[in-house]
């Protein structure tokens, strides 16, 4: 079984709040998005060469959904943030076999004309005190990394700190195996993001 890091995931209050937030700390703007209707959010892109950022947030014009919505935005406050990581695997059902209890049911889902199944957690949050990756299955060719536009940014690092880094460190031990990403133990659970952009070093926590 492999995970691959996909992507990462800027929550915020408002979609605005949250790329003006991220547009400012990188120093290059963001790509239009679009709407989850099944979840009642939306969402703005950045390419990081061969994953991408993402800002989430509540669409205030979509339907509250009868479910929580993914990334526990139900329960977000305050200022903008990075709150999540997503890993891809070409295996859906087979990655969650092998995950924490309560890392999601796979549910199908669309964009556009992008396709995928993500792990969707009954609760909104997933295990490790919502420190462990929302998984996802492309369906198809086309991604969201291949198709933004490229404006040299690149993740140098992920660091993820929480009371639980040995569980953590070793749920994903067998699993995932890319050097930019670090378990490491801490009070809290939080994330600190490195990057390469053409302004020099920036981090987004």
């Amino acid at each position: 079984m492999t995970l691959r890091l996909d992507h990462i995931a800027v929550s915020a209050e408002t979609l605005e709040e949250g790329a003006a937030w991220v547009e400012m700390a990188l120093g290059v703007p963001l790509a239009g998005g679009g709407k989850h209707p099944h979840m009642g959010t939306h969402n703005r892109l950045l390419s990081l060469g061969d994953l991408y950022l993402e800002v989430i947030a509540i669409d205030p014009q979509a339907a509250k959904p009868a479910h929580p919505r993914w990334f526990d935005l139900d329960q977000f406050r305050g200022a903008p943030r990075l709150t999540h990581w997503i890993c891809r695997t070409d295996d859906l059902d087979a990655a969650l076999a092998a995950a924490p209890p309560g890392t999601g049911t796979a549910t199908d889902l669309a964009r556009g004309d992008y396709r995928w199944r993500f792990a969707v957690p009954a609760t909104g949050r997933l295990p490790f005190d919502d420190a462990f990756p929302a998984l996802i299955q492309w369906q198809g060719d086309l991604h969201p990394a291949r198709t933004l536009r490229d404006h040299g940014l690149r993740l140098t690092g992920l660091e993820i700190t929480l009371p639980q880094a040995a569980q953590l460190g070793a749920a994903l031990q067998s699993q995932l195996a890319d050097p930019r990403v670090s378990v490491r133990l801490g009070p809290y659970r939080g994330f600190r993001a490195s990057f390469d952009t053409p302004h020099g070093p920036r981090v987004l926590t």
